[in-house]
């Protein structure tokens, strides 16, 4: 992520060491969840720049329960927090307690933390409603030398918030991830260049795509990026946007096509005219 301002770089800095040391020291002496959001609020306030008055809402309420935070601005509801312990591991129940204030609220972004431990979720609002991963960090293990921990911290920034850079982040990791990396690899034209690139190896040597699919799929790749949910969604994502890119390329050969048509029904007007002369 570029041009993050040298304002929001400062203010981070100047801070993150600061509060690190507020972490460890309440993770030694294991306080409990209310002292935490006491510490996730002055995060918000001192790394992400929020105002703790205006912008950070304790105890929203969602229908007949309540989340432990809620972030807004300009009175519009950005993300919601469920904050546990700091002692506490993140659990599979905590994040389906953060996806149900998410979906119960209408919220599209989700964020579950320990203090230490950051999740942060886009909410998808299909059938069945679930969730993009988007990145996970660890406050007390980030280098503000590592220009990807700066920017992990600059999607929940106020200022990126403004930016949607949690947006583009997400698309960003959406695409560029092992699943669909995986999806690529196995696809026609993959198969075709390792023919081309064996070709040069050996010109006598005839591969068939199916036995090149085969090694691949059985001996390259690692099964958790072939037979998952996750696999195969990337896999009719990437051929959507195959089928896509075909249909404009008919579209706009159809349309060059028609245009040259009517350019030599222009032609032959103008012949007809001319010869009438």
């Amino acid at each position: 992520m570029s041009n993050i301002s040298l304002k929001v770089i400062s203010r981070i800095k100047e801070n993150f060491t600061k509060m690190q040391k507020v972490l460890e020291q309440a993770k030694a002496r294991d306080i409990n969840e209310a002292d935490t959001v006491a510490i996730v609020s002055d995060l918000l306030t001192n790394i992400f720049g929020y105002d703790k008055y205006n912008e950070i809402t304790h105890e929203y309420s969602i229908k007949s329960t309540y989340c432990d935070l809620a972030v807004k601005l300009d009175n519009v509801l950005k993300f919601l927090i469920e904050v546990k312990a700091i002692g506490i591991p993140l659990q599979d129940k905590h994040y389906q307690q953060a996806l149900d204030y998410g979906a119960n609220n209408g919220t599209d972004w989700i964020v579950l933390t320990n203090g230490i431990v950051w999740r942060i979720y886009k909410v998808k609002f299909e059938k069945p409603i679930h969730t993009d991963f988007v990145c996970e960090y660890n406050l007390l293990e980030m280098k503000l030398k590592n220009e990807t921990d700066i920017d992990k911290l600059f999607i929940l920034c106020k200022e990126g918030l403004k930016r949607n850079a949690i947006d583009e982040f997400s698309q960003h990791k959406s695409i560029v991830n092992r699943h669909c990396i995986s999806a690529i690899l196995q696809s026609d034209s993959i198969v075709e260049s390792v023919k081309r690139e064996f070709r040069k190896i050996d010109p006598m040597i005839k591969a068939e795509n199916d036995e090149i699919l085969t090694i691949i799929k059985n001996e390259i790749l690692k099964r958790d990026v072939i037979d998952t949910p996750e696999a195969n969604e990337a896999i009719d994502k990437y051929y959507k946007a195959l089928k896509k890119m075909d249909k404009q390329k008919n579209k706009k050969k159809n349309e060059t096509h028609k245009k040259n048509e009517n350019d030599g029904d222009t032609v032959e007007i103008q012949l007809a005219d001319n010869n009438s002369i």
